[in-house]
């Protein structure tokens, strides 16, 4: 049985900001497909565009701006997270929602045109688009209707007022995991991370998040495709670091470690800490990396949801498909208990956050969002936790 979408109780109970943090999922009860790599673009159309659709007869309406016609991946994507969005609306018991779902082809212009129709048509919120480029268009539509966006990039350079972002920001995994390793004693850091825009915005983070626990960085270095140069720099350097940050996907993040190892390094002395992007099959299968600690959402939420999603559509969700149900079902919870001021930014970024299928989350003004993640280990037969995600945000 799904768990009703019921307010979470208020301290004070006194006003409807304090009340606000909703439980949108099903129960939260337990493998966590590994995250996709961030920042990546639309494809290019791989077909005709697919003709708007709704869903539900509700009066609040909801546009939904999907790559659905977009090449390869993309597209599979799409659908996966339109899926998931219909499944929201299945679950949250007779929602007074309508969903205006438009294919956005994977590019800017579709999703500005997109952004168009769905206000045309009365939407009072968005969810999407997907693709970072996609946003600032359909954002400006939304702007100027005066009704919020919440996307689903990963690039937290699109985010700003009324433009709000749900999906797992890269900020989120390196504050868990730095703030994780200085409370088990850490102190000395180092980090070796990829010349490319995901090294950037991890490399910000990081330098933050040790400055903040006044820690100190005792070893930087990036690598190009090229990485031997590189290893062989930061492995003079790891002798007076006790943790080393490294922050790729699966694939090639175990090339990363494999390189560093036969450069010289002993990556048992040091704790080795990543991000979700780590949730992988190869990583786990890699002997270097056996022990390292990542930061990712409890893979509880996403194993139930996948088992309804798979019992519903006979085949497995994308890992980002949760990002759609997640909006819909905050949409539809707000619609219910939030009356006229349902979108509005003071409930949009309650400090007290929703709790989703991956865990808690909650929106910054800035338009970014802080998770609630797990630490996990990783082990040779997949992560394991080493500790749990937060019950609630702290002051």
């Amino acid at each position: 049985m799904v768990a009703p979408f019921t307010p979470k109780p208020s301290r004070s109970g006194a006003t409807r900001r304090s009340a606000v943090g909703l439980i949108l999922g099903a129960p939260l009860v337990a493998g966590c497909a590994g995250m996709q790599s961030p920042f990546s673009g639309g494809e290019q159309p791989a077909g005709p565009q697919q003709q708007p659709s709704a869903v539900g007869s509700g009066q609040v309406k909801v546009g939904l701006l999907l790559p659905l016609s977009a090449a390869g991946n993309a597209g599979l994507a799409a659908q996966s997270m339109r899926n998931a969005a219909e499944l929201a609306l299945a679950e949250f018991q007779n929602p007074n929602l309508q969903l205006l779902i438009k294919d956005d082809n994977g590019t800017a212009q579709g999703a500005q045109q997109g952004a168009q129709q769905a206000v045309d048509e009365g939407a009072e919120i968005i969810l999407g688009p997907l693709f970072a480029q996609s946003v600032p268009g359909a954002a400006q539509i939304a702007r100027n209707r005066g009704i919020p966006l919440i996307a689903f990039s990963t690039d937290s350079s699109v985010a700003g007022r009324g433009v709000y972002l749900l999906s797992f920001l890269p900020e989120s995994d390196v504050n868990r995991i730095v703030d994780y390793a200085a409370g088990t004693g850490k102190r000395s850091f180092a980090a070796f991370l990829p010349e490319n825009a995901y090294g950037n915005v991890v490399e910000v983070a990081f330098k933050q998040a040790v400055a903040r626990k006044n820690g100190r960085i005792v070893a930087f270095e990036k690598y190009g495709a090229d990485r031997t140069q590189s290893a062989a720099t930061i492995v003079q350097a790891l002798a007076s670091a006790d943790s080393l940050l490294l922050a790729d996907d699966g694939d090639a993040l175990v090339g990363v470690a494999d390189t560093l190892a036969s450069s010289g390094a002993d990556l048992k002395r040091v704790q080795l800490l990543g991000t979700g992007l780590w949730d992988n099959p190869r990583v786990f299968a890699n002997t270097n990396l056996r022990g390292g600690l990542y930061a990712a959402p409890d893979p509880s939420g996403f194993r139930g949801f996948s088992a309804r999603y798979r019992a519903k559509y006979g085949g497995d969700p994308v890992r980002t498909a949760t990002l759609a149900y997640d909006g819909v079902a905050l949409v539809a919870a707000l619609a219910r208990t939030q009356g006229g001021q349902r979108f509005s930014p003071d409930v949009l970024t309650n400090p007290s956050g929703f709790a989703g299928i991956d865990g808690l989350f909650r929106f910054r003004s800035d338009g970014t969002n802080e998770r609630g993640l797990a630490v996990m280990r990783v082990g040779s037969s997949g992560g394991a936790i080493a500790a749990g995600s937060p019950k609630s945000f702290g002051a």
